[in-house]
């Protein structure tokens, strides 16, 4: 992974933020997509840097194509063409029945979630054009691509939309070499789980439903990610592989 380029959306905190430092460690240049906050981004570029590899921060809203291509063109401008695509930027779940949801929240969720996904990775592939020699999309999806939840209905039709990009994507990009993959955590320590981080007893109850009795650190994540970037995983496209401690093969306990 030695001076590839990686580029990271959603880089200034929680997996993004790991995945980042994971490439930076193998000696990567890492570009650093933040939405809004530009002291977060500016550390976690630091993070790169002091594990070994080199970093830009970039301000891009994944949603907005224009933005989406500056971002692109500002990498490309410094490293050349990204080898490596790590789409990390999301929302989460509202928690809001479908009954009273708004347009704006669901228009709102799937624009990031999915749009930023499609966009991203258009630009991406854009940019290589017909070159073969490997490359890597990965989208940080989630469990809850299939094992939905009430009051979620906005992230689990953008993340279960995200899995057919994915899988298109991984058949009509293989015979270029760019192989494209999800990956699906369920319960991992960000500021997405922020509660979880601060209230112990409320970590515990929700320990309590993962087979291995724990939750999972955004490192976990970000090992799988350099490891399905890496020619180690020069074989594998298409796949949905998940990292949640064994907590989706509980659906239907208690049924």
């Amino acid at each position: 992974m030695t001076e590839r380029v990686v580029v990271v959306t959603g880089a200034e905190s929680g997996i993004g933020a790991a995945c980042a430092r994971a490439f930076g460690a193998t000696g990567a240049r890492v570009a650093v997509l933040f939405h809004s906050d530009e002291a977060a981004a500016d550390a976690s570029a630091q993070a790169v840097r002091d594990a070994g590899g080199e970093a830009l921060t970039v301000k891009a809203a994944i949603d907005d194509e224009a933005a989406v291509d500056q971002a692109f063109a500002a990498i490309e401008a410094q490293w050349g063409v990204a080898e490596v695509l790590v789409n990390s930027a999301g929302l989460n779940m509202t928690g809001v029945a479908v009954r009273d949801m708004e347009l704006s929240q669901w228009r709102r969720l799937l624009d990031t979630d999915l749009t930023g996904a499609f966009l991203t990775s258009r630009r991406f592939l854009r940019a290589r054009g017909q070159a073969s020699g490997d490359a890597t999309i990965l989208h940080i999806s989630s469990i809850h691509a299939y094992a939905v939840r009430a009051g979620g209905a906005d992230y689990c039709a953008a993340k279960g939309g995200l899995t057919n990009l994915v899988e298109t994507l991984a058949i009509e990009e293989a015979a270029r070499g760019i192989r494209v993959n999800a990956i699906e955590p369920g319960m991992i320590l960000t500021p997405m789980n922020a509660r979880a981080q601060t209230d112990a007893a409320y970590r515990r109850s929700l320990e309590q439903n993962i087979p291995m009795q724990r939750a999972g650190d955004p490192g976990e994540v970000a090992d799988l990610a350099v490891f399905l970037a890496s020619d180690k995983a020069r074989y594998i496209t298409g796949a949905r592989i998940v990292i949640d401690g064994g907590l989706s093969l509980l659906q239907a306990v208690g049924a």
